[in-house]
């Protein structure tokens, strides 16, 4: 009996190295008995990206994930994107059907249920530290879920304005800019901050700079990092007394729903949880 041929998923980012994802996913398809693999590529340039992506049909994928710093860039090389993409203006992973590359978003969803386990998101009071194809996704999501105001804080004024403006046309929810210039003054009346940087993350682990005193203790703490799963970031915050949201849990949520699109599977919860604490040796 000749055995199924594998089918293939993956990443397309730089850097991929420190992130979890393919063992995770590898964990979870072999937990289905699902002959598939993931694989994560690190792709230096955008022109590099432009091969990659032309290369994914003739190669065989059947579905990739994208990350920074190309949620933005692969959009003119896709044939069709989905009605959050459009509003969102960022794609984090793809669907190749009959030979079509689709891409769709789900940033936002994945934050948006990891943050309502905790607290919901409707009247919440939003500062976003950074604003890149994850994190506009994120502001878009967290506007549709309710919250009543966002400022964006980063170190350049087009970039922030520019997704200021997206939340705002996107949701009718008021957004605004913030210059991020040395430690970050958290603006008064805060009940959530999120970290869209990859400040903190493995290996470098470098801290948000952040002034801790004006930070109300009772403001919810999010970070999108994935590996450490507690960020210094968010260890800081616990010290601070501030409820936390890891971005593991952010990876569980929004992988379920990427899972279920390329394969048909419903996906089970604890699964995930539990191969992408092994992937990360907890």
């Amino acid at each position: 009996m000749i055995p199924p041929q594998k089918q293939m998923t993956g990443m397309l980012g730089h850097p991929v190295a420190e992130n979890p994802i393919d063992r995770m996913f590898d964990a979870v398809y072999a937990h289905y008995g699902l002959c598939w693999q993931f694989w994560k590529n690190d792709i230096a340039s955008a022109a590099d990206l432009a091969l990659a992506v032309r290369a994914l049909v003739p190669l065989g994928y059947r579905g990739m994930a994208i990350t920074v710093p190309y949620k933005v860039a692969v959009i003119p090389l896709l044939d069709d994107v989905d009605d959050d993409v459009r509003a969102i203006g960022a794609a984090n992973y793809l669907t190749i059907e009959a030979g079509r590359l689709i891409g769709h978003n789900n940033d936002g969803k994945g934050v948006v249920k990891a943050i309502e386990k905790l607290a919901p998101l409707a009247g919440q009071r939003v500062v976003m530290l950074g604003a890149g194809g994850a994190g506009r996704a994120m502001a878009v999501e967290m506007a549709w879920a309710g919250a009543a105001h966002l400022t964006l804080i980063t170190r350049r004024q087009e970039q922030g304005q520019e997704v200021a403006d997206t939340v705002t046309r996107a949701s009718g929810v008021p957004a605004v800019w913030q210059p991020w210039d040395g430690e970050v003054s958290v603006p008064a009346g805060t009940t959530l901050l999120m970290n869209a940087t990859h400040l903190g993350c493995a290996p470098e682990l470098e801290p948000v700079p952040l002034q801790w005193d004006t930070l109300d203790p009772a403001c919810m703490v999010v970070d999108v990092i994935t590996n450490p799963r507690i960020t210094p970031f968010l260890a800081a915050a616990r010290q601070h007394g501030c409820p936390v949201v890891d971005g593991v849990e952010m990876l569980v949520q929004l992988a379920m729903q990427i899972f279920e699109q390329w394969t048909g599977v419903t996906a089970e919860e604890g699964v995930f949880q539990r191969a992408v604490a092994e992937a990360l040796g907890e």
